[in-house]
């Protein structure tokens, strides 16, 4: 049986601590699509901890953690995570497995990566310049390493002729930077990647399915960057949906139960790209300094609006979500007043769908406003407690999407989550 748990917002729902909350439960945890550009955040023994790559489930030394083939790998990011994880665990080795069919970020990757989005000018679309745009280029166009090549013997002959052909289109770009120090922490960071516990990891994964142990898919960024679904083209490059859970680890689609979505009680988003409820007032602001909104991976800081709930039922379709979980509803404890968009207008035309083409409309988000509950929650550890006017507001948004929030975030502890009843 697989679980997954993923984002249906543009990312930075609070995945990471979702995921470690429900982890105990579980045998593996495995991540199936997306790269160093995820930052999922925890708290271990009260110190923040930022995963990039690494699945969420590695700090319960009793659970295995998978990397998936939907996964691309940078060996350096890699290697300074385990740095930041060995303190927390005694062996981080042990219960670590990667697959051999997930592709490997070279340095070259890094360059291109920048080299293409210096060129667009003002039509960035907000890359984190990590390489994972070019890397899966590479995949699609059969032309990749992955990290099973990287104990062959002639792995550097494969790496030296992907490079020399990422060169020429960095000479075409006029990329002149010296990358040279990247190449030489990348090829060390390879020594120290072949120290791990390199599997095949479709067979890994559905052997212990057989053997009735339970595994927790965990998703990167959010359903609305999906390369198919999001808002294109200012998009990640992979599925963040359900469906690459199975193309992301290798397991069929009936062995899915249940798709926990994740979702803020307000939206963010970070980069370029259409955002319907953005707000640019004094209310954004605020939205941003009390949810501390600046991003896990970049720190950039996030743009914010109020919870789309047009996007979000889409999400909530595409994924086949079954239950919700809202995160960072504290963050809304000191609004008089909360919105949420409820229809968009295009061209004095009203819908609740989504648009194929967001970036070249207008939308006007159509609002339903809500009395706030003004009070703090973060001490709440029953449903019972929770203010009515927050009932009001998820009671709302369940009877809208279809689909119940069974779990609400009142703080950034592990403790910090109520169960509704």
């Amino acid at each position: 049986m697989v679980d997954v748990i993923l984002g249906l917002q543009w990312g930075d729902e609070g995945k990471g601590k979702i995921v470690d909350y429900f982890a105990p439960g579980y045998d593996i945890v495995a991540r199936f699509q997306g790269g160093p550009n995820a930052g999922h955040t925890l708290y271990v023994k009260d110190k923040k901890i930022v995963l990039h790559q690494i699945p969420s489930g590695i700090f319960h030394e009793d659970k295995i953690n998978l990397i998936g083939n939907g996964v691309v790998l940078d060996p350096v990011i890699l290697r300074k995570e385990c740095e930041t994880v060995k303190p927390f665990v005694s062996d981080y080795r042990k219960n670590l497995f990667i697959s051999k069919r997930a592709h490997v970020i070279l340095p070259t990757h890094r360059a291109l990566d920048k080299a293409s989005e210096l060129a667009k000018g003002n039509e960035k679309i907000g890359s984190t310049l990590k390489g994972i745009g070019p890397a899966y280029m590479d995949k699609t166009g059969r032309n990749g390493i992955r990290v099973g090549d990287l104990l062959d013997k002639n792995f550097t002959s494969h790496y030296i002729k992907l490079r020399l052909k990422h060169q020429k289109l960095l000479d075409s770009m006029h990329f002149g930077e010296d990358i040279s120090d990247w190449e030489e922490e990348f090829l060390e960071a390879v020594e120290f990647m072949r120290q791990f516990k390199i599997v095949n990891g479709e067979y890994f994964i559905n052997d212990n399915l057989s053997k009735g142990k339970k595994v927790l898919a965990e998703g990167a960024q959010g359903s609305m960057l999906d390369v198919d679904f999001g808002t294109f083209p200012f998009v990640t490059s992979s599925n963040t949906i359900s469906a690459g859970v199975c193309s992301g680890l290798g397991v069929a689609p009936q062995k899915i139960k249940e798709v926990m979505g994740v979702t803020k009680a307000y939206c963010t988003r970070v980069g370029g790209g259409p955002f319907p409820t953005e707000l640019f007032d004094e209310t954004g602001e605020e939205l941003r300094k009390i949810g501390q909104e600046f991003g896990a991976t970049t720190g950039r800081p996030r743009r914010c609006g109020w919870i789309d709930l047009v996007a979000l039922r889409f999400a909530c379709m595409v994924n086949g979500v079954t239950q919700l979980i809202m995160t960072k509803a504290d963050v809304l404890d000191k609004f008089e007043k909360l919105d949420v968009c409820t229809e968009y207008e295009i061209n004095g035309e009203k819908t609740k769908e989504v648009p194929f083409q967001l970036s070249r409309i207008e939308i006007k988000p159509q609002l339903k406003s809500f009395k706030g509950w003004n009070r703090d929650i973060t001490a709440t550890k029953s449903s019972d407690q929770l203010p009515e006017e927050m009932k009001t507001y998820v009671n709302f948004i369940n009877d809208y999407l279809g689909v119940q929030v069974r779990y609400i975030s009142n703080g950034p502890g592990r403790d910090q989550l109520v169960k509704i009843k």
